[in-house]
Formats: structure tokens, C-alpha cells, sequence
């Protein structure tokens, strides 16, 4: 993947989006269902799209508002349902859609006082809240964002009564009744005007901020941070939580400087990211680059992504720290400072995230829960406390109460974001010298992701392989003694493949929206070798697809230590 010479620099006046146009497109623009990149679709993180490209207009919205309206009924999901938006252009002409759907079926709406943006983590933990002690009238909610993607993009993510990112039987339901609507024309679509639904009997009015702020002792550390006096800056990337770092610092007594408050729906403030997008990825150095400019102004610095479910920690000794690298560090701190967690609380990993991870899992006698792609597979841990802490190498984590009780169920980026600077506070020491620490111990894990060519067909074949279909016995010069297609962690299909050897793994699953495959890759025995793993998992994987097809009935994951 080539580097844009315009990576790490501000944005242009050129690469800015044209709001009104984007807009227009929103309103104007009418999808082809025939086409498949302009039909409803959700992936790990909801429908996403461009107005631009008819992947994300009003009727899309209309659609998969009123499919969500069904899918509440026929599950008699009947409580309140917590709306919120980030600060992308299209979330407000989204917002607006579907809140006349909503108001049209009836449905008790809480939105956010005096219009305030709210960020993805906040909606789980006011769903968790309100569903705590019940088991009739249970709360959902809807997030309109994409997430950490371009300023041209819209996203809708709805989640469930159990307050995290609704799975693949959720999601299947209401995409195929959004795209029969499509196809209709909307027939059977129900709307009043944005006015009537604003003033609707079924609309109410919710502190999310204060709610949400005023609950954060109970998950992390404050007076120790308070008590450190360290300075901290936060960027908030011009996301939805732009306006929670100041209530935060204030309720707290903290020394947190926000170092930009500015919110525009262009994002021209951001520094491009490696392909030359503006991309507010708080894991990108590139994207980070105004923070990391700024860290010696600060004992620990850290930001989120435009809906503040990713975390990006810059510290004074490192600068910007590696996603996996951090949450390294975040699970052997916390899994030796929260002594009320149950014993037995795992430790959760998504199958692309860094093996450093499992070392210092086992360094702690922890279990290791290791899963698909997708933080929806944490939510049922997290829920009853099995896990104690789920974390992603996209910088996606969240963790449990000091209690050791839910938190969230969705990814939240301002508490891992706040742990930071508890570490700092406690230890004495910022989470990069924690992270050299591991590394002299545990040995200094490499990682990339790169990116392969793939048909649609390749694709669907490689979502389907099985472990016998992988001819290779080594990998890299090692002996790979394990090949999966099922997280280890509860079964699930990888959607994929991953195979690993005694120093080094890679993991390939399909693009759902390119044709593409990523393969994820790590190796301890430094940059050759994991070069070297990447050539070869290109090789392992285009020699699988050439074999013989799957055959009913084969096994979803072997074990190779023996030899063949």
C-alpha cells in the first residue's frame, strides 16, 4: 500500500467536502437495489455509505428505521430507544429521517438535550443503565455514525436491549426487510413530518452527558488521577464527544487540557491519513500527527474517533502507541488493580489482535477468550462478568465496572482513554515504558495488515475454507501447528482463515466491501520475518483456494504439533 505524500500534513482546501452538495445528494439521490453496493448491507459496524456513491441517501435511512421499528415489535421490544449522532454531515439529515420514521410507529424516543452529539459509548451504558433490574419494557438504541470514516460518509448502527452492537441474526432481519422496502419504492414505510416527530407525544428529552460523566467513578480510578496531578491533553477529533472532556475535568478535578474544540463537518483541522483521506483514526500516526506534535506538553495525551468508541494513547516516551501495544498494557494493569473482578474474568481478543496479548494473559493466569472479527462477540462476557475486559486491534476496548459489573457492551473509547492516564497516575510511569517492560519480557512483537486482490467468488471461497484445504506444513521456516477457520474463544466461524506457528501468525478473511482480502500478521522474530510471512500467507492462501472445494462435514479447525 502506497503512502500518499500528503500523509500526516492538513488537509487541503481541495480535499474538503462540499457539504451542501453532500446534503443534496442525501435528499435526491435514490438508490439502485439492483445494484449491490447501493443496497442496505451491515457489516461488523452497521450500514455505511456515501450519498455520493447512492450507498447512504434518505431512503436507506427510511428503510432501516422502519425495519428496526418491525424487528421491536416482533420482539416485543417496547422501552425506550436512546437515538444519538456523531458530528459527520449526514448524521443531522439522518437523525432527522429517522426520527419521523420512529415517531410514525409510535415509538418513546430519548434524544440528547439542547441537540448535544453522543457518542456510541454513551448510548450503551444509558441502555445498560435504564435495562438494569428489568425484564419488560427494555430499552435499545440507534447510533448514526460511520464511525472513524471519511467526512462524505453516513453510518446507522442499532443496538439492541443488551446495549452492544446487535448480531448477525439482529442485523440479517432488519437488512432484508430494509432492502424489501427498497425495492418497493418504501411502500409500508411509516413517516410523519420532522416538525410533528419533534413535538410528538412519544419524544423525550435525555442528559447523556451527565449521566453518563457523573457514573465514570465507578469504572475508573479518578482520585488516583486526580491525586497524581498529572497533565493530560485530549484531541477529541471534532467527534461527538467534543463537549464531555470539560464536564470530565471539571467534575473530576482534573489537569486535562482539550486541546481542539472545533467541530466542522469538513474536518479540515485533521492531518490526512496514509492513503491521503481525511480518516479521524485515532491509530493512525498519520491522523494523529497534531497530537503527537503536542506530547511533550503532556504526561499523557489521547484521543477518539469521531463517535469516541476508539481510543488513540500518545505518550512522552513512545508518541503514539500501537493499538495492540496498548491494550497489552491496559489488561496487565487492570487485571492486577481491580481486586473486587470475579477470578475467573477472562480476557478477551478478537483473532487479529496481537499474540502479546496471550503471553501476558498467561503471564497473569487469566483465560483467554479469543474470537471473530467483531466486538458483538464480547457482549454476552461482558454482560454477565465472565469477561472482564474486550479489546480489538482496530483500538477497540472496553472493560468492566471496579465491581466488576457491566459497563459498556460497546466499544468506549473515552475509558480506555481515562486508563491511561490512571496507569500513568499509579504506576508511576506512562504505558509506553510499561509496554518496553512486556517487550523485554515477553519478546517485541512486529505487525502489519496488508491487502490482497480477490473476487467476489475468491472471497466467498475463502469465507468457506476448511483447515485440510491449507496444503503448507510450514510457515515462515516453523512448523505451523495450528490452523483455525473457529475462534477458539466460543466456536464462531472466523469468516476466514488463520494459521499459526511457534513465532510468528497471519490471519486472512475477506473484504465485505472490496474485492479484497485482508491478511493480519505478526511475528517475534523481528521486520524479515514477518516480510516473509506475509509473502507466504499470499502463497498458503491462493494454493487453498486452488484445491478441491469444501466437503460437507469437514472439520473448522486442526491441530498440526504432531506433524502431519
Amino acid at each position: 500500500m502506497k503512502t500518499s505524500p500528503l500523509a500526516g500534513k492538513l488537509a487541503q482546501p481541495t480535499m474538503l467536502v462540499n457539504v451542501p452538495r453532500l446534503i443534496t445528494a442525501y435528499y435526491s439521490n435514490l438508490p439502485d437495489t439492483s445494484v449491490p453496493g447501493q443496497r442496505v448491507a451491515f457489516g461488523t459496524s452497521g450500514h455505511r455509505g456515501c450519498a455520493f456513491e447512492n450507498s447512504f441517501n434518505e431512503w436507506h435511512v427510511l428503510a432501516i428505521s422502519q425495519a428496526i421499528c418491525q424487528y421491536r415489535k416482533q420482539q416485543g421490544i417496547d422501552g425506550p430507544l436512546f437515538l444519538g449522532i456523531d458530528t459527520h454531515a449526514l448524521s443531522v439529515p439522518a437523525f432527522a429521517s429517522a426520527l419521523e420514521v420512529l415517531a410514525a410507529n409510535g415509538v418513546e424516543v430519548m434524544l440528547a438535550d439542547k441537540d448535544e452529539y453522543t457518542p456510541t459509548p454513551v448510548i450503551s451504558h444509558a441502555i445498560l443503565t435504564y435495562n438494569r433490574g428489568r425484564d419488560k419494557g427494555l430499552a435499545d438504541g440507534i447510533v448514526i455514525t460511520p464511525s472513524h470514516n471519511p467526512p462524505d460518509n453516513g453510518g446507522f448502527k442499532y443496538n439492541p436491549p443488551n446495549g452492544g452492537p446487535a448480531g448477525n441474526d439482529v442485523t440479517g432481519w432488519i437488512e432484508a426487510k430494509a432492502n424489501a422496502f427498497l425495492e418497493s419504492g418504501l411502500q409500508g414505510v411509516k413517516r410523519i413530518s420532522f416538525e410533528q416527530a419533534r413535538c410528538a407525544a412519544t419524544t423525550h428529552r435525555h442528559d447523556f452527558l451527565n449521566a453518563y460523566v457523573s457514573d465514570l467513578g465507578s469504572v475508573l480510578d479518578m482520585d488516583a488521577i486526580r491525586g497524581a496531578n498529572i497533565s493530560m491533553g485530549v484531541d477529541p477529533l471534532g467527534g461527538a464527544g467534543v463537549h464531555y472532556w470539560g464536564p470530565i475535568a471539571e467534575r473530576y478535578g482534573l489537569n486535562l487540557t482539550v486541546v481542539n474544540e472545533a467541530v466542522d463537518p469538513t474536518f479540515r483541522f485533521m492531518t490526512v491519513d496514509w492513503d491521503g483521506q481525511i480518516r479521524m483514526d485515532p491509530s493512525s500516526s498519520y491522523a494523529m500527527q497534531r497530537l503527537i506534535d503536542l506530547k511533550d506538553r503532556f504526561d499523557i495525551a489521547f484521543a477518539c474517533d469521531t463517535d469516541h468508541d476508539r481510543h488513540g494513547i500518545v505518550t512522552r516516551s513512545a508518541g503514539l502507541l500501537s493499538p495492540n501495544h496498548y491494550l497489552s498494557v491496559a489488561i496487565f494493569y487492570l487485571f492486577q488493580h481491580r481486586p473486587k473482578w470475579r477470578k475467573d474474568a477472562a480476557v478477551g481478543k478478537t483473532v487479529v489482535s496481537s499474540q502479546m496479548i496471550d503471553r501476558v494473559t498467561a503471564k497473569l493466569g487469566r483465560r483467554l477468550c479469543e474470537v471473530p472479527v467483531g466486538f458483538k462477540w464480547f457482549v454476552d462476557g461482558l454482560l454477565d462478568g465472565s469477561l472482564g475486559f474486550g479489546g480489538e486491534e482496530s483500538a477497540g476496548a472496553t472493560f468492566t465496572r471496579l465491581d466488576g459489573s457491566v459497563w459498556t457492551t460497546d466499544k468506549d473509547g473515552i475509558v480506555p482513554a481515562l486508563l491511561s492516564a490512571e496507569i500513568t497516575a499509579r504506576m508511576g510511569r506512562d504505558p509506553g515504558e510499561i509496554y518496553r517492560e512486556l517487550a523485554r519480557e515477553f519478546g517485541e512483537p512486529v505487525y502489519d495488515r496488508v491487502e490482497a486482490p480477490a473476487t467476489a467468488q475468491q472471497k466467498h471461497m475463502l469465507a468457506q475454507l476448511s483447515p485440510q484445504q491449507v496444503l503448507s506444513a510450514e510457515l515462515a521456516g516453523e512448523k505451523i501447528h495450528s490452523i483455525l477457520t473457529q475462534a477458539p474463544g466460543n466456536g464462531a466461524a472466523i469468516g476466514g482463515l488463520k494459521v499459526v506457528a511457534e513465532s510468528g501468525w497471519f490471519a486472512a478473511r475477506p473484504s465485505g466491501t472490496e474485492d479484497i482480502y485482508k491478511i493480519y500478521a505478526e511475528s517475534f522474530r523481528g521486520e524479515d520475518h514477518l516480510r516473509r510471512i506475509l509473502a507466504e500467507a499470499q502463497t498458503i492462501v491462493a494454493a487453498a483456494l486452488a484445491a478441491s472445494p469444501q466437503q460437507p462435514g469437514t472439520a473448522s479447525g486442526t491441530n498440526l504439533k504432531e506433524g502431519p
